[in-house]
């Protein structure tokens, strides 16, 4: 890969990518972004199955629909694609070969998956010590589940978020929720990338290398956070609860004159300057409200009382007011107005990066910001097999007769 003038944290680091769809190649993302050299494999003539999975479909210079969908280019940014067929003996030998000149291979088939082609961690660790390879599976390489296949939203079920997610039982439209994407592959692809630089560490220390075993199932229960700490503590199962917190009031969505509002009052000190903002200092020295214990315990009465004055103003009215006295709260975002919003623009969360059938193609910031060692956006997500070729004249020194076309 031909290096950039901004020195990258992870210059010089070579990732086989042998995941497909989004928390593997999220995570793969990651790497990228800070300056690892990943090659993502795909299958020749279809590639990443979110190739597929539009519309909406990428349009070409001309406006007209491309054969790659708009999710496949949230996730593979800054990577290299290279088509090889596994199922071929030869694909096989050259994923081999490519494995063996790699730091980290990252991969989320089925346990057992990649055993019949070489190239599974136990095959490839015990050939190369050096090797960090990350495997993401639904539920983990042991356990009566291990051989199942894992999916985002049949773990947010199974794993406990879509019990906390949703209106209550006792709202019209209460039932159980996903979160709007797919939350649990994408925490999932940041413990991976997580894990991968922890392990790397290790390995620098030692020359050891190291299986990761990754779960989608273990990274969701491990994120109910506060709601399972909540339940392990106190024996209480969690409800769902709409967009209220179960530990603070006032901390959900509230009506204004022209629509919504969010209000996060964290401490009783934002209560009383909001009290004071809203016209009802009274509240903040009423025993049923002063203190968050309270407002928990008394939710029932406090929260009609705050919608009642909250429908007064609208909510530009009531951020401009509530902003001047540092108390939390926003706006509720259609996506439109997330990338309009000056604090976003401000940032540079939308980038556009050169693409060779697009022109150019928009995606979003990586967030995080390193002072010495920024991320660097040096490629839109690959055509289909685009770097075959160069892949393999880099990684192994020459050209290969048999390397297959996209």
């Amino acid at each position: 890969m031909t290096p950039t003038a901004t020195p990258t944290a992870l210059n010089g680091l070579k990732v086989l990518d042998l995941s497909r769809v989004l928390a593997g190649p999220w995570a793969s993302q990651m790497l990228a972004d800070l300056g690892a050299d990943v090659v993502k494999v795909e299958r020749p003539g279809s590639g990443d199955d979110t190739r597929a999975w539009g519309p909406p479909w990428l349009k070409d210079a001309e406006g007209r629909d491309t054969e790659d969908a708009a999710y496949f280019f949230c996730a593979n940014r800054n990577k290299r694609s290279v088509a090889i067929d596994m199922a071929t003996p030869d694909g096989q030998r050259l994923l081999q070969r490519l494995a063996a000149e790699a730091d980290v291979v990252l991969e989320n088939f089925k346990v057992g998956g990649l055993k019949p082609y070489g190239l599974d961690h136990g095959t490839l660790c015990v050939r190369h010590p050096r090797l960090v390879y990350c495997s993401i599976t639904g539920f983990g390489q042991t356990g009566p589940y291990a051989p199942r296949a894992g999916y985002d939203f049949l773990v947010q079920g199974m794993g406990g978020l879509m019990s906390v997610t949703g209106r209550g039982d006792t709202e019209e439209g209460a039932g159980p929720q996903k979160v709007g994407v797919a939350l649990t592959d994408l925490m999932t692809g940041l413990h991976a990338a997580i894990g991968i630089l922890a392990a790397l560490q290790h390995r620098d220390r030692t020359g050891e290398g190291q299986h990761i075993d990754l779960a989608l199932l273990d990274v969701q229960v491990a994120a109910l956070a506060n709601q399972a700490g909540n339940y392990l503590i106190s024996g209480q199962v969690p409800g769902r609860m709409g967009n209220a917190h179960p530990n603070i009031v006032p901390y959900q969505d509230f009506p204004t004159a022209d629509g919504d509002m969010i209000l996060a009052i964290g401490n009783d000190g934002q209560f009383a300057r909001f009290c004071g903002v809203a016209g009802r200092a009274e509240w903040a020295s009423d025993g049923r409200f002063a203190t968050n214990a309270a407002r928990v315990a008394h939710r029932a009465v406090l929260l009609p009382l705050l919608r009642q004055t909250t429908v007064l103003r609208t909510t530009a009215e009531w951020v401009a007011a509530l902003e001047s006295h540092a108390v939390p709260c926003g706006p509720i975002h259609r996506l439109d107005a997330v990338f309009a919003d000056p604090q976003v623009v401000a940032r540079g969360l939308r980038v556009g990066l050169p693409h060779p059938v697009a022109g150019s193609v928009p995606g979003v910031a990586n967030p995080v910001r390193l002072s010495a060692t920024p991320v660097v956006y040096r490629s839109a997500p690959p055509l289909r097999g685009a770097h075959t070729a160069e892949v393999l004249a880099d990684w192994l020194d020459g050209p290969v007769a048999a390397a297959p076309t996209a």
